[in-house]
């Protein structure tokens, strides 16, 4: 995959973060790090999207029957409980 340098700023407290991660080791550059936090953040934003399309369909459902079993709060958890299960959360 093709990389663009970037230039950030970012806070003295994240800053102090970052080194302590570097200091661990587990990075071999601070852009190896924002990368996967970066990643990371991606995959977050996705689980919202497939849970909130998955809300849609709920509230639709429930507008096309007039009913349903469970509570938004029920059905929300149990849309966590099945991403958990599948991995994705």
């Amino acid at each position: 995959m093709a990389m663009v340098k970037k230039s950030i700023t970012v806070t003295d407290q994240q800053d102090r973060w970052i080194r302590a991660q570097m200091e661990t080791g587990n990075y071999g550059t601070d852009s190896e790090l924002i990368r996967e936090a970066l990643r990371e953040k991606q995959l977050r934003m996705n689980e919202i999207d497939v849970l909130r399309a998955k809300l849609i369909a709920a509230e639709l459902s429930v507008e096309q029957h007039g009913w349903v079993k469970e509570s938004p709060q029920e059905m929300l958890e149990g849309f966590k409980e099945k991403a958990r299960q599948d991995g994705r959360l």
